[in-house]
């Protein structure tokens, strides 16, 4: 059986963009056709300066939206990064088969580093070596795919070559991934800046809408999302990134909703106005998140389920990850503990 594997940061709330670009391919795919892990990879928020008291607290709050979302721990395999500990130790074994230019020509750390700089501050070194624990992440369970947006696909490339070096240096120890995907609102960008991803820690969130807001003010950010000069409604990325932005939007959310495949392209031909397409966007958003926060809300009411699940999860994640990441270390020349 295909086994897949996925994880989100948490360091900030979850946001639509993380639910059409990935929660939902999750639920309504990946947790039935595979056997499926999925993570709430909390190591990753320490690659910059943070609050550790939110970092626990987002990692929660995550991991109840996962399961508020609709995966079901009868299907998949949930956990928290940290609880299984074959995370860190594989990733110093693939530091030492990762080489430092690859590691400096990585996208996120350049733009990272360089703001981060930027702002006067100093870059951890995590922030450097991450996409190597990314890569432990992925490769301790043998995983042969791995759901991402287009963003994180030179990470999984990057785990494809450490995954290749290491067995022709060591012998055949790990499955080559590959990356997955989704074929709908794969990237869903800032309602106030169209042309940046909605991200969950910009500082800025009046063009992010959050899976835990309130009907009025995802109908608020909706409402008031920047659209682009003229007045007619077209489907075009690159001219028109506002408007792009808000039929992408609608299609996936209607989509859910059961409206079909009907496209971005196929949407704008039913709009003379921007303002009946942000109506009808705010609409289906709400709609699309109702059932998400209602979940949440009876799951908040039961913590000790989530924290059950959670357990479960990660002694399932250990039993598998455990006998890959011990043939690593013997293939690389450590002394079995046994």
């Amino acid at each position: 059986m295909t086994r897949i594997f996925s994880g989100i940061k948490p360091t900030g709330h979850l946001t639509l963009g993380n639910y059409l670009g990935a929660l939902r391919q999750w639920v309504t795919v990946d947790q039935h056709r595979a056997d499926a892990l999925f993570c709430v990879v909390d190591l990753h928020a320490l690659t910059v300066d943070h609050d550790p008291a939110r970092v626990r607290r987002l990692s929660r709050q995550a991991a109840t939206l996962f399961l508020a979302a609709g995966l079901d721990p009868a299907l998949c395999t949930l956990f928290v990064q940290s609880h299984v500990d074959e995370h860190t130790r594989l990733s110093y074994v693939l530091e030492c088969t990762a080489n430092d230019g690859e590691m400096r020509r990585m996208i996120q750390y350049k733009e990272k580093s360089a703001k981060e700089r930027a702002a006067g501050g100093s870059v951890r070194l995590s922030l450097l070596t991450y996409p190597v624990l990314m890569a432990a992440d992925i490769l301790a369970y043998g995983a042969d795919e791995v759901p991402v947006g287009d963003d994180q696909a030179q990470h999984v490339e990057l785990t494809r070559d450490l995954a290749v070096r290491f067995n022709q240096r060591y012998g055949h120890t790990f499955t080559v991934p590959k990356a997955v995907l989704p074929s709908v609102a794969a990237r869903v960008m800032d309602l106030q800046d169209p042309t940046s991803k909605m991200g969950k820690s910009h500082g800025e969130t009046s063009g992010i809408v959050y899976l835990l807001d309130e009907p009025d003010v995802v109908r608020r950010k909706v409402m008031r999302a920047v659209t682009d000069s003229g007045s007619e409604v077209v489907h075009d990325r690159e001219a028109r990134p506002g408007v792009a932005n808000l039929l992408e939007i609608l299609a996936a959310c209607t989509r859910t909703a059961g409206d079909g495949d009907v496209g971005p392209a196929e949407l704008a031909t039913r709009y003379s106005s921007y303002g009946a397409l942000k109506k009808d966007t705010a609409d289906a958003v709400v709609e699309t998140l109702r059932p998400i926060r209602e979940r949440h809300a009876e799951l908040c009411a039961d913590p000790g389920y989530v924290g059950e699940v959670l357990r479960a999860g990660a002694e399932r994640a250990r039993g598998l990850a455990r006998p890959t990441v011990d043939a690593a270390y013997e293939a690389i020349g450590l002394l079995p503990a046994r």
